[in-house]
């Protein structure tokens, strides 16, 4: 009797579960046929691959602008953004800096900036040492330049040997 009951119990169960996925097969097809029925009434009729079966009345003429002259844009590059420091800074060894400098190394350790300026000399840069005095920083300049363009281009030439080197804009 128990093992009635219980094979009773495991087609019931496998009934069920067989008749929830015919329920919701029903349904699709009904969403299906609804939105079928929706592109019909607005006189939308889709072939089988699934592309618009219209009037040629129906599509606008697009007329292509050919008389135009086609023009070619071209941006230069004028360094308006490549990023520059604002800096008040006193020259403690060096000849002076003009309006742009290449700052290669920054130290807060006097003898420590001395050491890479000295480096810096010996490799043929007119390498000088400058002082903030807001920040207590020794900062090592590489190169210095009258203009914003020659300045980028030194900088992107250390930045082999110096990552970290950046644009200075002389402050005072």
């Amino acid at each position: 009797m128990r093992k009635y009951m219980v094979m009773c119990a495991g087609i019931c169960l496998a009934l069920t579960f067989t008749s929830c996925g015919k329920s919701s097969e029903s349904a699709y097809r009904k969403a299906y046929d609804a939105a079928m029925n929706q592109g019909t009434a607005t006189n939308t009729n889709y072939n089988n691959s699934g592309y618009n079966n219209t009037s040629s009345d129906d599509i606008p003429v697009v007329t292509p602008l050919t008389d135009q002259p086609v023009t070619d844009t071209r941006v230069t590059d004028n360094n308006d953004n490549v990023p520059v420091r604002t800096e008040n800074l006193t020259v403690v060894s060096g000849s002076g800096l003009n309006s742009f400098s290449v700052v290669v190394g920054s130290f807060s350790v006097k003898a420590n900036a001395e050491g890479l300026v000295q480096r810096l000399r010996s490799q043929g840069y007119g390498a000088q040492l400058a002082y903030n005095s807001g920040n207590g920083m020794y900062r090592v300049v590489a190169t210095t330049h009258g203009d914003k363009s020659s300045a980028v281009a030194s900088r992107n030439a250390l930045r082999n040997t110096y990552p970290d080197a950046w644009l200075l804009y002389k402050g005072y």
